[in-house]
């Protein structure tokens, strides 16, 4: 202790100086190595790694496993330091040498756990195929084992007990465990049902109406799944509820390249009716149908009989408004750009309600990007909306406030108009 100054020099009287000058170089010379470390971490690593044509030191990179590792050195120190310091108590030595050893299996265990975080970035890099066959659920459940192991391992070194007397206890814990983890057992088990029968992807439009999730698979973990809805709202359920529960994914729509529009008119039954000669003739020149009511004549022109005029025949077919608009609203489909001609295309009628007949409307587009759907929707609507009326049809409409006033005004005219008794 020569090299001490002279002030400094009474301290050497005390009998515990010498070692206790030694713990703070010891402590020094820790904190100086972390920051060594960190130092030739940013400047030599940093760049070797940067400059390095090869993707899997980079991902370590990013995910921060070389820094992790460099925390590594300083506890190293510590450990083989204190037991080369004379004069400590052999109980301070043994908890510092514990301390740092629980230390560097925490940060081996971080360090793993960020390892497997790259190998899913790497993963995920591959292209679609690993959209198609996610792993993190898998990497995750590694993890899960990786910080167990750790768990034990930090329990024993401070404790100073075997690992193995450690794991003979967990037996009278598993059903702790079962209880503890079941949420992470039962998604583990989900998982591998949906990946192996690849019922849901990364970027899946999937619909579950229990939960209120309609909208993109964002992220598939162990335990979760997020679902961004569209009102980019985000959605967390639980990945064994979608095992458990049954939930609608529209992945084959998009893949197909046509999405269904299936929407019905309610025709008022009351304007179903006969047409005349007068209004076959007006609607043969309208082209869509025009081949149709061709057809119709020569078909009842071959059955001995005109088209009819007033009332209906017992035995022979007669052309109704209804069905004329039904042929109408199925050659306007097919005669569209925009409709997938090879897919199913037709107009029927379904069982009539309260509100009128359901005139539905079955066909696909082509495309399935909502918001051009949407509008080709819309177009085909809007359309036969404004020309029912040419057919003699109406619409079933519940009636609002200005129909009630129409009559009361009509009928107070009307009872106006009429002679006084």
């Amino acid at each position: 202790m020569d090299w001490l100054p002279e002030s400094l020099q009474p301290l050497l009287d005390w009998p515990y100086a010498p070692t206790v000058i030694q713990a703070l170089v010891l402590v020094l010379v820790a904190v100086l190595s972390s920051w060594l470390s960190h130092k030739i971490l940013r400047r030599v690593v940093t760049p070797l790694v940067r400059a390095s044509p090869m993707k899997w030191d980079d991902a370590l990179l990013v995910r921060g496993v070389y820094s992790r590792l460099a925390h590594v050195v300083p506890a190293l120190v510590l450990y083989l330091g204190c037991a080369a310091i004379p004069g400590l108590p052999q109980v301070l030595v043994t908890v510092v040498r514990h301390v740092a050893a629980a230390y560097v299996v925490l940060t081996v265990a971080l360090a793993l756990g960020d390892l497997l975080d790259a190998g899913n970035d790497l993963y995920e890099g591959r292209g679609p195929h690993a959209r198609e066959r996610p792993i993190k659920g898998y990497l995750q459940v590694a993890k899960i084992v990786v910080f167990v192991v750790a768990f034990v391992l930090i329990v024993a070194t401070l404790v100073d007990e075997s690992p193995l007397l450690l794991l003979s206890g967990f037996g009278a814990m598993s059903a702790i465990m079962l209880l503890v983890f079941k949420d992470s057992i039962l998604s583990l088990v989900a998982s591998v049902q949906l990946a192996s029968n690849d019922m849901l992807r990364l970027g899946d439009w999937i619909e579950i109406p229990t939960l209120g999730a309609d909208g993109t698979v964002i992220d598939i973990a162990l335990n979760t799944v997020k679902v961004q809805n569209w009102d980019l709202t985000i959605t967390t359920v639980p990945t064994y509820r979608l095992v458990s529960d049954s939930f609608k994914n529209w992945r084959g729509m998009r893949e197909s390249g046509g999405r269904r529009i299936k929407r019905a008119l309610y025709i008022d039954q009351g304007s179903v009716r006969f047409m005349t000669a007068a209004e076959l003739d007006a609607l043969s020149r309208t082209a869509p149908i025009g081949d149709y009511l061709a057809d119709m004549k020569r078909e009842m022109e071959a059955d001995g009989r005109p088209a009819r005029t007033d009332l209906p025949s017992d035995d022979l077919r007669e052309v109704t408004n209804l069905g004329t608009f039904r042929h109408y609203v199925e050659a306007y489909l097919r005669a569209s750009t925009r409709l997938r001609q090879d897919m199913d295309l037709m107009v029927r009628h379904l069982a009539p309600e309260p509100t009128g007949l359901p005139l539905e409307i079955w066909c696909f587009t082509k495309t399935t990007i909502m918001t051009e759907y949407e509008t080709i929707q819309a177009d085909i609507f809007d359309h036969l909306i404004a020309i029912l009326p040419e057919f003699g049809l109406r619409l079933f409409q519940q009636p609002g406030g200005a129909d009630f006033t129409r009559a009361m005004a009509e009928g107070g005219k009307a009872a106006a108009q009429s002679p006084l008794p």
